[in-house]
């Protein structure tokens, strides 16, 4: 199952000649975040993240109903997010 992850940006950067990034935490879990196809979006911003990819800014309330539905499904955030990536 492919999900739309609501998540807050926590930093922004670019490098060089690539897209605009960020880094968004899924309740407590952060992933790097492609920012091009939302680029009104910024620090302390929701977003909806569907692979890899913010495709559209919520509200923190709307982002806050669809997390605490994904917290009632055991192992949702971790099943769609994947392992931790570390550097």
């Amino acid at each position: 199952m492919c999900l739309g992850i609501p998540g807050r940006i926590v930093a922004v950067s670019v490098a060089g000649q690539g897209p605009r990034m960020g880094t968004v935490d899924f309740d407590g879990v952060r992933r790097e975040v492609c920012l091009a196809y939302s680029p009104e979006a910024d620090i302390g911003d929701y977003v909806i993240v569907h692979v890899g990819f913010a495709i559209s800014v919520v509200d923190e309330a709307e982002a806050e109903k669809t997390l605490a539905v994904l917290r009632a499904i055991p192992d949702a955030l971790a099943g769609e997010l994947g392992p931790e990536v570390t550097a």
